[in-house]
């Protein structure tokens, strides 16, 4: 199985920026777990903004385009470092592909970018992408990455894509304001009332909501491809989510 794993910055942080060590070290424990089983593993992964934070001591996350810019330069050298040194503890070489939404839009650049990746997974690598946050000048151009999962997703064929987040899936309604809020285990069409249901924007470190993530949802289920929401506080919730077990909301992609 080809699998795309997106992870989201409220799932490699803590609210202050600062790396959840023992997390991520999960993390990369169970894709590298996952490709001994024999799947190919692509990691989509946000974060860099939110790790520039904590590294810089800001107390927030910026505001301002240059301030985030240069707050991502800081922390993607963190994050691929973390992640180079993680995978290769399990004898896994992590390659690092950084990408700005142009490059998916032209169709030469797209064309480069899914044959280095699918080249990359023939020689055994687990590529890790990212927003090219520190030259993209299109604010958060692919939502948190959700989008950017999507579209990777897409790009090499993938059988499925999980999204790691701060939520246990797609519920009736916010389950953080109403109590009565229940989760969604299995959507086979985005109706008007899924879309309704909706919230706002993600944590105060990320850029992303569910409404983010039910576009990514689209455009999985269009192209064929499963794909789930699942709480990234376990990352062993990618086991379940691999083996079809229902976990998180699974959004059933639609088959020729």
């Amino acid at each position: 199985m080809r699998i795309v794993v997106k992870v989201g910055t409220s799932t490699l942080t803590y609210p202050t920026g600062r790396l959840n060590i023992r997390r991520v070290e999960a993390l990369c424990r169970v894709l590298s777990d996952l490709k001994n089983a024999g799947h190919e593993v692509v990691l989509v992964s946000s974060g860099a903004i939110g790790m520039g934070v904590g590294k810089l001591g800001l107390t927030k996350r910026p505001e301002d385009m240059p301030s985030k810019q240069a707050a991502a330069a800081v922390g993607q050298c963190e994050l691929m470092y973390v992640y180079d040194k993680l995978f290769s503890e399990y004898n896994h070489t992590a390659a690092q592909i950084l990408l700005t939404a142009e490059d998916l839009r032209d169709k030469k650049r797209h064309g480069n970018f899914s044959n280095t990746i699918l080249r990359l997974l023939e020689l055994g690598a687990l590529p890790v992408i990212n927003e090219n946050d520190t030259v993209s000048t299109e604010e958060i151009a692919f939502g948190d990455n959700d989008t950017l999962g999507a579209l990777a997703a897409v790009s090499v064929q993938a059988d499925l894509l999980i999204l790691l987040t701060d939520i246990d899936g797609l519920y009736t309604a916010d389950p953080r304001r109403d109590p009565g809020a229940a989760r969604i285990p299995e959507v086979t069409e985005l109706t008007p009332e899924i879309l309704a249901s909706a919230g706002g924007q993600g944590s105060a470190l990320s850029t992303g909501g569910m409404a983010t993530k039910l576009s990514a949802a689209q455009l999985c289920m269009d192209a064929g491809i499963d794909m789930v929401i699942a709480n990234g506080s376990w990352p062993e919730v990618l086991y379940e989510a691999v083996d079809g077990k229902e976990v998180g909301t699974r959004f059933r992609g639609r088959k020729a």
